[in-house]
Parts: structure tokens; sequence; C-alpha cells
């Protein structure tokens, strides 16, 4: 895969990921990282950043939690405000939930969305993955079969 996807004119890319293995997948495009790009992540005690210089770090959230909707809102209200002062390019995405905001705002914005369906999905699209079908420029999918469920996909193979 090459760097040509990610990038527009030298101009900035944010990588967003959830924590865990959401961002440990979005970890194996560390050498596509240039200066001026940034990842957005939840907190978390795991998490090691060694490869970014620029971090911006999101609350934990869950779809089932009592006070989902209003953590829901209020990263809206942070992504907003991120893309406002890091203005990039390009967004690309492993998910899961807590990236989704930050791409429909980036959307909205006229930002290119690049989405990269979890390794973990073979047969099945996630939830995120289902949202971001509908609004990312690049569908990225790594194993053959999820192109049934995707149909306008791009099969890469495995990011590992």
């Amino acid at each position: 895969m090459t760097g040509e996807i990610f990038t527009i004119n030298n101009r900035k890319v944010c990588y967003a990921a959830s924590s865990g293995g959401h961002l440990e997948e979005l970890s194996q495009l560390k050498s596509l990282i240039c200066e001026g790009d940034f990842v957005l992540t939840e907190k978390s005690s795991h998490n090691t950043l060694d490869w970014c210089s620029k971090k911006y770090f999101v609350s934990q959230i869950n779809r089932k939690e009592i006070f989902f909707l209003p953590k829901f809102l209020w990263l809206f209200v942070r992504s907003f405000i991120l893309l406002l002062r890091e203005k990039p390019a390009v967004i690309v995405s492993t998910g899961a939930l807590s990236t989704f905001p930050i791409s429909l705002l980036g959307k909205l914005m006229g930002k290119r969305i690049v989405y990269i369906e979890s390794f973990a999905r073979i047969y099945e699209g996630s939830i995120t993955g289902k949202l971001m079908y509908k609004i990312a420029d690049l569908f990225i999918v790594q194993w053959k079969e999820m192109i049934q469920v995707f149909p306008k996909a791009t099969y890469i193979g495995g990011i590992f």
C-alpha cells in the first residue's frame, strides 16, 4: 500500500483509532506518518504511542453505558475543535465508535475519509464499518470475503 492513498499534496493527516486492537492496527501505518500528522485515540493505560509525536486523547466510550449520549455528543464537540485547530486534509481510521464523530464532521468539512475495517472482521462488518461505509472516500477491507459485505470496498490484505 502506498502513501498516496493517505496524503494529498503533503498535507496533514489525522490517524484515528480507539484504544486496544484498533490502535494496534493503526500503528502498522506508522511508516506513513509525516511531520505535522497526528493521532486521535482514547485515553488508556495501555497506549504506547512512541511512534507518533503529536497525539490527542478522548475518553473511552461504550454504546451500552448509561452516559453514552452525553459522552458521544461531547466527542463531537472535541472533534470539531480539533478539526478547526489542526486542519487535516485526510482522516484515516481503523475504528471504532470513538472515531466516528471526527470522521463524520471531517466529511462534512470536505476532508477525505479513509476507513480500514478491522482485521478481526472476516465475514461480517462491524457497526462502525457499516456507518463508515456510507461516508468513506476509500473503504479498505483486509479479507477478500469482506468484499461480499462491502462491495465497493478495496481489498488490500492484512496490514499486519
